[in-house]
């Protein structure tokens, strides 16, 4: 077509002209425009263990080219369900309440579609990771946001409670959290079990960071609370423990009667995921204990790697509980604009993060908190570290 291209109004859906990218989709041009540094997105620059991708090849050498099952690989299915009996002595059938999906994200879109009606309100607890509220509002939902505390980001039970209303439907719960690397601790996630029971509401969590813990501290998990396996849609995946984010793989586990509803949501937003990358995934899910272990003294070196670096050149920071996550202050600098701050920090010292405004709905404070992400090779972090040696040339005041 050489005719130049006119806007015809009102042929794109409100729910699609009400939305915008996130801010990191806004940032990236600028990354590459300034050759800087990308501790914005949440992706590993190292490669992901050798075992998963020659199975992924093998499987695709031998003929796996073809549609998995809808519900996914049954091999795959019955090895999340092993894992997660040996691990915390709980048994989810791979047949009727284990599904695999294109991706934490589309779980979510799955599940999502499956549970709402017009109207129906959905509390999300932010700063939030940035599907959350657009997916509620695509499927016909309404999003209800509750923030968590300032500066400590904890759940403010009283809060949650008043936002509630004969609408509301489920609560979206994400610890490790993204984007403040905090794991809420029992008493936060009693309050969540406690108002659930009470109002009779959903719990969809996101626990896609669920194996990167550090210092030994424990992770809660809504689903393993007593009397709510049937009240939990568990989200996971396999993107940030086995470093395949552009695998596109996750899975849901929810009681029979959910799965049923989810699944038919899933069959027709993808049909399948990837059968190839399922039949190598298999090789991450059987990995060994040792694994895990190492997984987490690897990003444990890089948190403390970062953290250090931060005390040392004197940005205040909140310390990562979990996730590859860490969330600095620059506000002592004078600035009140965490976007146009982030542009500078690109543009100057040549160093990418995601402003935190980019995780709320409505940003009114006059803070610059930025997200920075530690799955980077350690000289990565180090290059990064040597740049922001300079930051006292963004000062304002």
């Amino acid at each position: 077509m050489t005719a130049v291209t006119q806007k015809i109004e009102g042929i794109l859906s409100n729910k699609i002209t009400g939305l915008q990218l996130p801010v990191f989709r806004k940032i990236a041009p600028l990354v590459k425009r300034y050759d800087a540094i990308d501790l914005a997105g949440g992706v590993p620059d190292f490669s992901a263990p050798a075992c998963i991708k020659e199975a992924a090849i093998k499987a695709i050498q031998e003929g796996c080219n073809q549609y998995a099952l809808m519900q996914g690989n049954e091999e795959l299915r019955t090895e999340i369900s092993k894992k997660i009996y040996k691990k915390h002595g709980v048994h989810y059938n791979p047949e009727t309440e284990i599904t695999v999906c294109c991706g934490a994200t589309e779980a979510m879109a799955a599940t999502l579609l499956a549970i709402l009606n017009p109207g129906d309100e959905v509390i999300i607890i932010e700063p939030a990771f940035t599907i959350y509220g657009p997916d509620v509002e695509l499927f016909g939902g309404k999003p209800v946001y509750v923030s968590l505390t300032f500066p400590d980001f904890r759940i403010n039970k009283k809060e949650i409670e008043s936002a509630i209303t004969n609408k509301t439907k489920a609560i979206i719960f994400n610890s490790p959290h993204n984007p403040t690397g905090r794991i809420f601790d029992q008493e936060e996630v009693d309050s969540i079990v406690d108002i659930c029971k009470r109002y009779n509401l959903l719990v969809i969590t996101d626990e896609i960071y669920d194996e990167i813990c550090f210092d030994n501290r424990p992770l809660p998990r809504i689903w393993l609370q007593p009397e709510m396996e049937n009240q939990v849609i568990a989200i996971n995946g396999f993107s940030k423990t086995y470093s395949v984010t552009g695998w596109r793989l996750g899975y849901i586990i929810a009681p029979d009667w959910l799965t049923e509803g989810i699944r038919m949501a899933h069959n027709y937003l993808t049909i399948s995921s990837p059968a190839p990358l399922q039949q190598g995934i298999i090789q991450g899910v059987t990995a060994p204990v040792a694994y895990y272990e190492d997984l987490r003294k690897d990003y444990t070196e890089r948190r403390n790697y970062l953290t250090n670096a931060f005390r040392n050149i004197g940005i205040p920071f909140l310390k990562s509980q979990g996730g590859y996550f860490l969330l600095a202050d620059f506000s002592y600098l004078g600035w009140k604009n965490d976007v146009e701050f982030v542009k500078e920090l690109i543009a100057k010292l040549g160093v990418a993060a995601v402003p935190l405004s980019g995780f709320y709905h409505i940003y009114s404070a006059e803070s610059v908190w930025l997200r920075f992400a530690f799955c980077k090779k350690l000289s990565t972090l180090r290059d990064a570290v040597e740049r922001l040696q300079g930051i006292e040339k963004l000062r304002k005041i």
